[in-house]
């Protein structure tokens, strides 16, 4: 019997291979070359991707608009506007393509698209501006000092200023930016660890450190209210791991991969260690779970703490549906949630875990999750970049014409970026959701 190997007919789930990005080969720009040719000639002879984001588009026009008709046609010096419109959400990969690996031609576009910005960031350096938009904690380090977090956000939502900012940083006057909070989830959260006595169950400890990350701690810091409340309700001991650098998303995006390695020597360790100690892992944002999931085990894959962290790590709701199937989670709810609409965030549904978060808040009685498998647009620096501002809506457009038909009285995301996004454009959203922070209300905790 002949073994099928598109998507659609393949017995073999697809494989991803690590990332050579230390092979000196992976930054010549002539063997690059050839590669995204291989790849470009794949997709345009297949076109299934369109619909998912602009770097395809942005391909198919080359080809479209070249004197052949065909990539041979297209100019190498173009090859990386592609990529440029890439924000690595990995949907193409997860949902379209038939030639991932294994099959023979192994596609890998996301990871094409990675290698492609790491050879231009290697050659070319970055702007102040995305240097700066990258370097999370740092900008979050400094924009939480008190007093000056209240400045920061204050000019942020000023008009001239936000004109001012457009013209000569290239931040997009209408897109809605992060406010900052001198009482950062790490202050917000002091006195609030209980020793519980955690009870083991269905591959979970009962025993979590949480990661705060950048946003997490600078953004939005009440969600650690949410998150503390909840599993403590639900007998989980609940700590924040003592420190936190970027998980390395950010950075990543950008191509800067030594960058990525230098966080990942600031946080990997220190994750081990709590691993070695008992402690399962989770983190508020899907992208940060997704890098300690994936990413960094691909790019450091003999790297036994990385293996280790990555085994340890969890997505909250992940975390709480395998409590529950263990027994261990209170079903007791006091309060309904009604209708919810749900924009599954792409680095979640990377993560292969099923609908995790739907299915926990369709526990609570008279509670109905309407969710929406589509980006965002987000990205976390692509909405706000003046040059991918308008493709950013472009793509939300979907999802924010499916939330405004639905006028659930709740809107969430996992992504606290995708959620603000989105609510910002949706006309019937009066404010944007965690799911945490719904699960918080329906069990009636202050």
């Amino acid at each position: 019997m002949t073994t099928q190997t598109t998507r659609e007919g393949s017995l073999e789930a697809p494989t991803r291979h690590t990332i050579d990005w230390q092979n000196p080969e992976f930054y010549d720009q002539d063997a690059l070359n050839k590669e995204l040719e291989r790849v470009y000639d794949i997709c345009h002879g297949c076109r299934r991707c369109v619909s998912l984001c602009e770097s395809f588009p942005t391909l198919f026009d080359l080809v479209d608009e070249s004197e052949t008709l065909e990539v041979d046609g297209v100019a190498k010096e173009d090859y990386v506007k592609v990529a440029d419109e890439c924000y690595l959400c990995d949907m193409c990969y997860m949902t379209k393509c038939p030639y991932v690996p294994p099959h023979e031609w192994a596609v890998d576009f996301p990871h094409l698209m990675l290698r492609t910005k790491a050879v231009k960031f290697k050659n070319q350096g970055a702007s102040l501006r995305d240097r700066m938009i990258t370097s999370t904690d740092a900008v979050g380090k400094m924009a939480s000092i008190p007093v000056v977090d209240v400045t920061v956000n204050a000019m942020n939502k000023n008009g001239l200023f936000r004109k001012a900012l457009e013209k000569t940083f290239h931040i997009h006057h209408e897109a809605p930016l992060p406010q900052y909070h001198s009482k950062t989830l790490r202050k917000r959260t002091k006195g609030m660890v209980k020793n519980l006595e955690p009870k083991a169950v269905n591959g979970t400890t009962g025993k979590v450190a949480l990661f705060a990350t950048c946003y997490g701690n600078f953004n939005s810091p009440h969600l650690g209210d949410d998150f503390f409340k909840v599993f403590q309700h639900n007998g989980i001991q609940l700590e924040l791991t003592p420190r936190e650098n970027c998980c390395g998303m950010p950075k990543m995006e950008m191509g800067d991969l030594e960058t990525v390695q230098k966080l990942k020597e600031g946080n990997i360790p220190m994750l081990a260690d709590l691993v070695d100690q008992g402690y399962d892992l989770i983190g508020p944002v899907p992208s940060c779970v997704l890098m300690f999931k994936q990413e960094l085990p691909l790019m450091f894959p003999d790297d036994e703490q990385v293996r280790k962290v990555q085994k340890a790590f969890f997505d909250p709701f992940e975390y709480l549906w395998l409590r529950h199937k263990g027994g261990e989670l209170d079903t007791d709810f006091k309060t309904s949630l009604g209708d919810i609409s749900y924009q599954v965030a792409c680095h979640l549904r990377v993560q292969n875990i099923g609908m995790k978060t739907r299915d926990v808040l369709q526990l609570v009685p008279d509670t109905k999750v309407a969710h929406i498998e589509r980006c965002s647009g987000h990205d976390g620096t692509y909405a706000v970049r003046e040059e991918t501002r308008k493709n950013s809506v472009k793509i939300a457009r979907p999802v924010v014409r499916k939330v405004d038909q639905q006028k659930a009285p709740h809107f969430v995301s996992d992504c606290p970026m995708a959620a603000e996004h989105i609510g910002h454009l949706a006309e019937s959203v009066r404010e944007a959701e965690h799911p945490m922070t719904l699960l918080r209300m329906a069990y009636g905790l202050d």
